[in-house]
């Protein structure tokens, strides 16, 4: 089974005043990895950038350094991409080590670590929007009593934050502290993510946080609306015998060929689709539009 995807995503900056100097690092390009692969990728840029380099970042994210050496009141950038998402092997949560064993494993010993364990390693430790507090894991000990299998409890905190959080566009900001988030139980994909990471490495365990994109249906009845998508975060926790594994809190899912993997780090500040340094421009406030639709649906609108 597959799915495949047009996505576009276009940001639009207008600036106050014009930008002299701009240097811009854009995650835009998914990942290619088991379950999916990018088939067709463009990247549109006004104004024509003075420098562009195409790389991977330190977590083997494809990333797009820009830079901006004339002077230009407004900045727009749009992905055209084709994304072709396979059907993921099913586990039984029921046969994943115990929590504490996958906790054990990642910790320091005299033996040595399988390369998947120590790459894993990075992703246990607090990060600039994920930091470690008690809080975390008293929120999450009823979801991990001894002995139950790691997937079992990331399955049931994936759970516990969908039914006790309530989805609110305007309660967050990306720099509102996730203690401020665990207190008044609201906010948006993003903080459902980092809420789940900062409860999963409060108790040791590794997890890492997941861009990208998810396929939303439009009312019965109705069109789909172009741009009226927007990016979307989850939750990947590493188990020892399977790898890594994904949860969305947001919908309380499994990412499956719904869900499009753009790129994965610590938190949103690893994987923010589009940021950079800028000298001038005075207050701006970017217009992001994102739409992704089956390619199917994409070629008959074309037609």
């Amino acid at each position: 089974m597959s799915a495949r995807y047009q996505i576009f995503h276009d940001t639009h900056y207008r600036y106050d005043s014009a930008v002299s100097l701009a240097q811009q690092l854009a995650h835009l390009w998914p990942r290619s990895n088991r379950w999916q692969h990018c088939t067709e990728q463009h990247l549109d840029i006004s104004p024509i950038p003075t420098m562009r380099r195409d790389e991977l970042d330190v977590f083997g994210n494809p990333v797009t350094r820009l830079a901006f050496e004339r002077p230009h009141d407004e900045l727009q950038i749009n992905a055209r991409l084709q994304v072709e998402v396979l059907a993921r092997p099913e586990l039984d949560f029921r046969l994943s080590s115990e929590w504490e064993l996958a906790c054990a494993a990642l910790s320091y010993s005299a033996r040595p670590m399988d390369a998947g364990s120590l790459d894993a390693c990075r992703f246990r430790f607090e990060s600039p929007y994920v930091h470690l507090k008690r809080a975390f894991a008293e929120f999450s000990a009823d979801c991990f009593p001894p002995g139950r299998p790691v997937l079992q409890g990331a399955q049931a905190l994936m759970e516990k934050i969908f039914r006790e959080f309530t989805f609110d566009a305007e309660a967050t900001q990306v720099a509102t502290p996730l203690l401020e988030v665990l207190e008044r139980r609201r906010g948006v994909c993003q903080d459902f993510a980092h809420m789940m990471l900062a409860c999963l490495r409060s108790r040791g365990l590794a997890a890492r946080y997941v861009s990208g994109y998810l396929l939303t249906q439009p009312p019965p009845g109705q069109p789909r609306l172009i741009g009226a998508d927007a990016s979307h975060a989850w939750v990947s926790v590493y188990c020892p015998a399977s790898g890594w594994v994904d949860f969305d809190p947001t919908n309380n899912i499994q990412p499956a060929l719904e869900h499009i993997t753009l790129a994965w780090g610590r938190d949103f500040s690893d994987v923010s689709p589009l940021r950079g340094v800028i000298l001038g421009g005075g207050s701006h406030d970017p217009e992001v539009r994102v739409t992704v639709m089956p390619l199917e649906e994409a070629q008959m609108r074309n037609a």
